[in-house]
């Protein structure tokens, strides 16, 4: 719902005087008074930004912003909670996410790779090789600490983000190539990932490799496994034979995951067990029994389903750039400035790279736009998730946090750029050159609506 525009330029005028308010008792060494203003100068600002159809796609961007602000100035709060460590949930809201982007998935998302090869191979060839290399010499660049620059290095080597279907819906580009590159950069994350940070970051910080390809599969691919079989029930219309098809393959993704777990971990039968059946009961049935309730209850619509979903996936990111936040505090006192203009620097030479290497090899300009994205953006909560899973969430977990909200305002802003000039051809959907920027909840959780 857009704000009236009345309303908003009266919350952007109250939010310029917070500002200035704010910054007035910074300068006068008054911190226990700055840190409401400066929250409350970034919900003014969030909540007027909703009434411009120009910068409402930032008001996402400015709620992190504000939930960063909470975190640096009142960390202990952030820490745990009757006993329990909110760094626990960070793992759970990424595979939330990961869920949410596989129930808006099918196997018809895949499609791309044979209609769309060249597009795909570069977008999935320049991701992986530019961003982790790029990552590397910024670190090198920059001299970081160790797991500080593990950490730049980390978040290059990672898969595409959910974000940049948006950017890349927003910009007139080809959402179809979008879909295919991100979930192809997705599935592929597991076994590209941990090999990439071993060859780059390995210096910094010990990489076991097959633990990683274990924590990254657990994070990506079997919650986007749960969100296809609560897709194939709930949206699908496979036939009979096709599900059992489908069904029976995920769980062999399943079994195998597991006992590949156990081979690395060296656990015992009942321990395998334990795993296996728990998996089964949250990647396979929940999701299965869920979507068929879902499809009978009346009062609960596919919009209202979508909407909850990307709700989900973006509270899942605020709330983990928050707790990471708290915990590395004082660290990012020390290098904030510098790792700020680090994430810059790599997020900006990866849409430029991305876009020029897909004008190099003859793509067209709604391809070619999508590359940048595809290739720029990379997916901060996995790179959370991983930081969290080597016990390095305050250092190495520093470098995603900065990232992921970074590259919304950046990718926002060439998105809208894009948006102003024609690409000279109609989209395979019908819509326009520049598309309105109220976009599908769909293109939030990763993919197009079945």
């Amino acid at each position: 719902m857009t704000m009236p525009r009345r309303l908003s330029l009266i919350l952007l005028t109250l939010s310029g005087l917070a500002f200035a308010g704010s910054a007035f008792l910074y300068a006068s060494d008054d911190l226990a008074k700055t840190g409401p203003v400066l929250m409350l100068t970034l919900v003014l600002l969030a909540l007027a930004f909703r009434g411009f159809a120009q910068l409402k796609g930032f008001s996402y961007t400015v709620w992190i912003l504000a939930a960063v602000t909470l975190a640096m100035f009142y960390p202990t709060y952030f820490f745990t909670v009757g006993g329990f460590q909110l760094k626990r949930l960070i793992v759970p809201f990424v595979q939330l996410t990961m869920f949410g982007m596989g129930s808006h998935m099918s196997f018809d998302d895949f499609k791309g790779v044979v209609k769309m090869p060249k597009g795909v191979l570069i977008g999935v060839c320049s991701h992986f090789m530019v961003m982790p290399l790029v990552g590397f010499s910024l670190s090198h660049l920059f001299d970081f600490e160790p797991e500080i620059a593990g950490g730049v290095i980390l978040i290059g080597c990672v898969s595409s983000a959910m974000a940049s279907n948006v950017m890349s819906y927003l910009s007139g580009a080809n959402l179809a190539l979008a879909v295919t590159i991100g979930a192809c950069s997705t599935i592929l994350s597991p076994f590209i990932t941990p090999f990439l940070m071993k060859w780059l970051g390995g210096q910094y910080v010990e990489i076991d490799i097959a633990h990683m390809m274990i924590d990254i599969t657990n994070m990506i691919v079997i919650p986007i496994v749960a969100g296809f079989i609560f897709n194939l029930f709930y949206f699908g219309k496979e036939t009979k034979r096709t599900r059992t098809v489908q069904l029976l393959a995920f769980a062999g993704i399943i079994l195998v995951t597991n006992l590949v777990m156990m081979v690395v971990t060296k656990a015992d039968g009942m321990g395998f067990l334990t795993a296996l059946l728990t998996s089964t009961f949250w990647f396979y049935l929940l999701p299965m029994i869920s979507a068929i309730m879902l499809k009978n209850a009346k009062s609960i619509d596919r919009p209202r389903i979508e909407s909850g979903l990307s709700f989900i996936a973006m509270l899942g990111i605020v709330i983990n750039t928050v707790i990471i936040t708290a915990s590395g505090r004082d660290n990012l006192l020390q290098v904030g400035g510098l790792l700020i203009i680090t994430c810059l620097l790599h997020n900006v030479i990866g849409l430029s790279i991305g876009y020029f290497t897909a004008l190099l090899f003859g793509l067209p300009e709604r391809d070619r736009r999508t590359i940048a994205f595809e290739v720029g953006m990379q997916n901060g909560g996995v790179a959370t998730g991983l930081a969290l899973k080597m016990g390095k969430v305050a250092t190495l977990g520093l470098a995603s946090a900065i990232f992921g909200p970074l590259q919304n305002v950046t990718g926002s802003a060439l998105a809208n750029w894009f948006r102003k000039r024609p690409t000279g051809e109609n989209t395979a959907s019908g819509l326009p050159d520049h598309p309105e920027l109220e976009v599908p909840a769909s293109a939030f959780s990763g993919s197009r609506s079945q």
